[in-house]
């Protein structure tokens, strides 16, 4: 193991696993269910996303003129940067660079903080217009089934929201546990784990910034 001079604690493999390996893997397949789960949630939204849109084009793209695609743009390489630095988190903690693992953690809470800021002003700009919770509709919208997509824009992306403030917390307890020297080369999986979610997160916008602001 590669401390580069940095004190760790050693793991105790919980006692209903047999060795590290075994406990490695079953984490890792409890996550990937975790994650189905989650993929078959958010289906169910883009499911109707679809059929709506299918039914109503003009009005989504209607409605999809009044978001700001740059906003959405900017978020999506805020996002796909946050990715990169979990990797090389996770690569640090499998290579036991302590110091390392804390600061692209602390990065991608920061990208993360960042998302979160933008979006805010997003929606702020929204309520400006009008156009909020239960008042979708904006005055000046020609197409009465407007409401229709911002009412799935607000639950899709206040959901994933939401995901976003609980990655936050689980990286914060990463960090925690990463300053003091419990993850190194023989002892990761928290830090891999919560990287897997953090991509799904990631991947979960990389599809609503098409669908939501690149209607067309």
């Amino acid at each position: 193991m590669a401390t580069t001079g940095t004190s760790f604690i050693k793991h105790e493999v919980a006692h209903h696993f047999d060795n590290a390996e075994q406990e490695f893997e079953s984490a890792k397949l409890g996550m990937w269910a975790f994650m189905a789960q989650e993929i078959l949630f958010f289906s169910a939204l883009f499911v109707a996303y679809a059929i709506f849109r299918y039914l109503y084009p003009e009005a989504f793209l209607e409605a999809s003129s009044l978001l700001s695609w740059k906003m959405g743009a900017f978020n999506t390489a805020v996002l796909i940067t946050s990715s990169f630095t979990m990797v090389m988190a996770v690569n640090s903690a499998q290579t036991s660079q302590k110091k390392k693992t804390f600061n692209f953690l602390l990065v991608t809470i920061l990208l993360a903080a960042l998302f979160l800021v933008v979006k805010y002003f997003e929606y702020m700009s929204k309520f400006h217009h009008g156009i909020f919770p239960p008042n979708y509709f904006n005055a000046m919208a020609v197409f009465e089934q407007v409401p229709i997509f911002f009412g799935i824009y607000f639950v899709i992306t206040g959901l994933h929201a939401l995901h976003i403030l609980i990655g936050i917390g689980l990286i914060i307890w990463i960090m925690r546990r990463t300053a003091r020297g419990e993850f190194h080369a023989d002892y990761f999986t928290p830090v891999e784990l919560v990287g897997l979610y953090w991509h799904f997160v990631d991947l979960v916008w990389i599809f609503l910034f098409p669908l939501l602001y690149l209607v067309g």
